[in-house]
């Protein structure tokens, strides 16, 4: 279905659902957020690991993480994204 999606937490636009793809994890996968002012990333190294987290600019709520794997006619990122962080807006029609 069209429409946005929300961060559970504050309510915030972060992704769309137009840039929603099967990556085949299991998890979420966009491609790019709806409003880039509102997704942050930083640094994450924890778990033995070095990935990029991404969070919600405006309440600081974990979101999940971003990698270099995504569609490459689409810009080449994956923005894995927990599920249970989004809240679907259904596109009025």
């Amino acid at each position: 279905e069209s429409g946005i999606y929300r961060c559970k937490q504050c309510g915030v636009a972060l992704f769309d659902s137009s840039a929603k793809f099967d990556s085949g994890t299991g998890w979420p996968s966009l491609t790019d957020p709806r409003v880039a002012e509102n997704v942050g990333t930083r640094d994450d190294t924890s778990h033995g690991m070095h990935r990029t987290e991404v969070f919600c600019k405006n309440c600081g709520g974990h979101l999940g993480h971003v990698f270099n794997d995504g569609p490459a006619e689409k810009g080449g990122k994956r923005y894995c994204i927990n599920s249970v962080c989004l809240e679907f807006e259904k596109e009025a029609r």
